[in-house]
């Protein structure tokens, strides 16, 4: 009986060494795809000795302020362009020690089923904030409805457009909203994130979307400080298995596409 008792105690000593072991790392993301990718690697990072905790956001602002402030220890949401202009206007200490995904940013409409049925003075919604923006304002100008300044560069505003033959007026909104305000406006450019949480399918439904080589990839953010942390970098080698390439591809058929 004592050797029982005493097997007893050692495996729950066992157990609780191991609960103690586990390494606990929150992570901020919004929902699609950034949190159902995380979510799907959460039992190899357990397999690692990490415990990854998952926030979900639904904005593009706080997850960086928590990640600035120490509050979580990195956060999944955002391509570069973004984390710079980020960095630059707020003076926050935020890095990139990965790149996961590209998100093809698109044109949707539920007034008009190809580009050049759009009319004369319609209204366009795209993103208010400055490299979302731009982004979708560097997209129109791809497909000839504006021609920019030749100075604008990824953080364009209308106040950038040098021709717009069809006097398209412009709606700038924020980019969670997009989607809720399709039926109010001719076209609005529409954060893949955003368009796979309101159900649309960026590969079917777009009328036009960035191709595979976009520069925007969206990547994996820390505190400056914790840019070496060994767990946070094992959450970084985690996320760029093969294992998650094949993931990514078939869950989601070409909206969402690798860049590893």
């Amino acid at each position: 009986m004592k050797f029982k008792n005493a097997l007893v105690a050692l495996a729950a000593f066992a157990s609780f060494s191991a609960a103690q072991a586990m390494e606990k790392i929150s992570i901020a993301a919004t929902p699609v795809p950034h949190a159902e990718i995380l979510e799907y690697i959460k039992p190899s990072l357990h397999e690692r000795g990490i415990d990854l905790d998952v926030r979900v956001f639904t904005d593009y602002v706080q997850p960086n302020i928590q990640v600035d402030q120490k509050r979580m220890h990195a956060n999944f949401f955002q391509h570069q362009p973004y984390l710079t202009n980020f960095n630059d206007g707020r003076g926050t200490r935020l890095v990139s020690i990965a790149g996961i995904h590209i998100e093809p940013f698109g044109g949707y409409s539920s007034r008009i089923k190809h580009i050049d049925e759009l009319a004369e003075r319609a209204t366009v919604a795209i993103p208010n904030d400055p490299t979302n923006g731009g982004r979708a304002l560097l997209l129109l100008q791809q497909q000839g409805l504006i021609t920019l300044k030749p100075e604008a560069g990824i953080t364009a505003t209308p106040r950038d457009i040098a021709e717009n033959p069809k006097r398209l007026r412009f709606r700038e909104l924020e980019a969670a909203t997009l989607p809720r305000v399709l039926n109010q406006v001719d076209l609005a450019l529409i954060n893949t994130n955003y368009a796979l949480e309101a159900g649309l399918r960026p590969s079917e439904d777009a009328l036009f979307i960035e191709g595979a080589e976009s520069p925007y990839v969206n990547i994996l953010v820390v505190h400056a400080d914790n840019a070496d942390n060994a767990s946070l970098q094992k959450l970084a080698d985690t996320l760029r298995t093969e294992e998650v390439r094949r993931f990514i591809k078939e869950k989601y058929q070409g909206a969402v596409v690798p860049a590893f």
